[in-house]
């Protein structure tokens, strides 16, 4: 069986250049929708470690960017070159 770990990374590497994803929205795709903190604490902990998963791609759910493990600013600069926010 695959693991929601598992599950999260793979729903966040399908997410393509320009669009973004909820935290829940990710958690929802992988099959639990009241995971959406859990998805955070996965990205945190295992997104950057591998750079096949975009973790600058998922967002909160009011819009604004959430963590990042270089910052917000970066987060907010890889997404506005992207053009997936103005």
């Amino acid at each position: 069986m695959t693991s929601f770990k598992e599950k999260v990374i793979a729903v966040v590497r399908r997410i393509p250049k320009g669009q973004t994803l909820t935290y829940k929205e990710v958690a929802r795709r992988a099959g639990n929708s009241r995971a959406a903190r859990a998805v955070g604490n996965i990205m945190n902990r295992h997104g950057g470690m591998d750079k096949g998963v975009p973790c600058h791609r998922v967002i909160r759910s009011d819009g604004s960017v959430g963590g990042y493990a270089w910052g917000t600013k970066k987060k907010e600069a890889l997404l506005r070159k992207e053009k997936a926010i103005s």
